[in-house]
């Protein structure tokens, strides 16, 4: 056996995940699981049925390597017509199997060894992961608690002659915050001013809660043809584990991530496809609703982490709602979450892991309320139990 440790370097501290530990232990202890986001009901009967029938179509062979013809019209469709951003679908659009993959592919495609990505954190865990297996370098800036806000300053100064990237989320997994007009004009002169590409991670895109408008940055002047953006069907239409995605840009930055999402997949999903390009074309009223829906959730579990003696952090968007864990008597998220589970039948995710600042994500707790009411009731009784 050689000596030499089997796991690239790149890799080392990426061998398991959080999400991985908390499921075995909400498991293993017959806990209410508020960590992973994933809803515990399933979408449209419109779309599943889109599904079968595709299925009894024969639509179960490999679909073209850049996505199904019609999915990929829906997305321009889509694009069109919630942001007046118009699309080639032929050449400005690409699926991937989920969002995760079109990070993963954008992240090989567009970075040297070497290279910067301004990311702000705490982020999305394949982000790190996957700048590392490109042979970049992350450069967090961090939001912070209560506001989760944009530290302008900051975000300007982690901007440097090796930067190539800024990478984007909003609304923000895990926060919940949402950048504003005028944050996403502030960025876009960044990137503008330095010659950088930007990759925004926009799944969260109909999750905007209290009025909030999504904006892509895609569609501010000057960001058309240096923006890679991603969107997926599993948060918007419910079915997260069909894993379909998308990437969207210019023709030349769609065909870069391309060349290396190819190698990665190829293909996958083939009869979902179909399926979530007729979601994308339901009616407005849909996408509303689902906002509508998600914000009443927000307002439910907050009420109950709120009676359970927590100090509850305001979430604009996402299917996530932040804690302090110092408010019920914990220095550390992660020793509450692994005590969750035995107290109160509960289990979260520690924000920590989603963090390089770690004594700024250390006291922080993100719970999921993409669940049926009466799971979120439950776990708010039960959430009594701390006091």
């Amino acid at each position: 056996m050689t000596s030499r440790p089997l796991l690239t370097p790149r890799l080392q501290g990426f061998t398991s995940t959080i999400f991985a530990e908390m499921s075995q232990l909400a498991f293993d202890t017959d806990s209410i699981n508020l960590g992973q986001g994933f809803p515990d009901t399933d979408g449209p009967d419109l779309v599943k049925d889109a599904a079968i029938e595709a299925i009894r179509d024969g639509v179960n062979q490999y679909s073209p390597g850049p996505g199904h013809p019609d999915l990929r019209a829906a997305i321009a469709e889509h694009q069109q017509r919630f942001y007046g951003i118009e699309l080639d679908a032929q050449t400005q659009t690409l699926v991937t199997v989920g969002a995760t993959e079109g990070i993963s592919a954008s992240m090989l495609a567009l970075l040297e060894p070497g290279d910067e990505v301004v990311v702000l954190e705490p982020y999305y865990d394949s982000y790190a992961a996957t700048i590392s297996m490109a042979g970049g370098v992350r450069r967090p800036v961090t939001l912070r608690a209560p506001d989760f806000t944009l530290p302008r300053e900051e975000y300007a100064a982690a901007i440097t002659d090796r930067t190539r990237m800024l990478l984007l989320n909003t609304p923000h997994n895990p926060t919940g915050a949402v950048l504003s007009g005028d944050d996403l004009r502030f960025i876009a002169d960044l990137a503008v001013r330095h010659d950088l590409l930007v990759v925004s991670d926009e799944v969260y895109e109909h999750m905007s809660f209290d009025g909030l408008a999504h904006i892509p940055i895609a569609s501010l002047p000057g960001m058309a043809e240096r923006t890679v953006t991603i969107s997926s069907g599993g948060k918007t239409f419910g079915f997260t584990g069909w894993k379909i995605g998308w990437v969207t840009g210019t023709p030349e930055l769609v065909g870069a991530v391309r060349a290396a999402k190819q190698f990665l997949t190829y293909v996958g999903g083939a009869p979902f496809q179909p399926a979530i390009a007729a979601g994308l074309r339901m009616p407005a009223d849909y996408f509303s609703g689902l906002a509508a829906s998600m914000q009443s959730k927000r307002d439910r579990l907050r009420e109950g982490l709120a009676a359970a003696g927590f100090e509850v952090f305001d979430s604009k968007g996402t299917y996530f709602i932040s804690v302090d864990a110092r408010s019920v008597g914990y220095d550390d998220g992660i020793e509450l979450c692994r005590d969750l589970p035995g107290r109160c039948g509960v289990v979260a995710i520690p924000m920590s892991v989603f963090y390089d600042d770690q004594q700024a994500g250390r006291p922080l707790v993100r719970f999921a309320f993409c669940k049926r009411d009466d799971v979120l009731d439950e776990a708010a009784e039960r959430l009594q139990r701390l006091r």
